[in-house]
């Protein structure tokens, strides 16, 4: 299993791509919570590389449920997710308050034991200056994975994004942080 923490190593990394680019483990980190603006929200659930409509980026806040558990090789799951990925991310990046609930699983074949999956919840807040991301249910190939073994692969490339981490993960498969980040002018 010595390649576990390189996957999950992989998978944060990817992760933190879809915070703003002005997002990083240098900012000042706390515990995870939920937004601010978390009851304002009129949730968005769209289903297996679906793409939302591209006029969805102007509500504020703009908070979508996306499942990503067909991320397959057989059936053109995998196919799927590469297309609807960048519209997806494209729709995030105008807006001023947004969150993502996401459920993860990349296996082979639909109904295989997944390679790696996990449950993401990411938002940010460009009028406040913060954001946050919180990485629920770590598997892979079948096993819990808990937050020890990302912050190993990720302490030789990105200290402080693994000491964040160290601080505000759990063992249990779950890890979570806020931080701050520079505010928008025009939200």
């Amino acid at each position: 299993m010595r390649w576990k923490p390189v996957i999950l190593a992989a998978i944060l990394a990817i992760l933190m791509s879809v915070l703003p680019a002005s997002a990083s483990a240098r900012q000042t980190a706390n515990a995870y919570h939920d937004p601010a603006f978390g009851s304002l929200c009129q949730w968005h659930q769209y289903g297996e590389g679906i793409i939302p409509p591209w006029w969805i980026y102007a509500e504020n806040p703009l908070c979508v449920e996306y499942l990503k558990r067909d991320i397959t090789i057989d059936n053109g799951g995998a196919a799927a997710f590469l297309l609807a990925e960048p519209f997806r991310v494209a729709v995030a990046i105008p807006t001023c308050r947004y969150w993502q609930i996401d459920h993860w699983s990349v296996q082979t074949h639909q109904g295989d034991v997944p390679y790696v999956a996990w449950d993401g919840n990411y938002w940010f807040d460009k009028h406040s200056g913060a954001a946050g991301m919180l990485l629920q249910h770590f598997r892979i190939n079948g096993v819990t994975a808990g937050v020890g073994d990302v912050v190993q692969a990720l302490r030789p490339r990105f200290p402080a994004l693994a000491d964040a981490l160290s601080r505000y993960g759990s063992q249990g498969g779950e890890t979570g942080l806020t931080i701050s980040m520079p505010t928008s002018w025009w939200c």
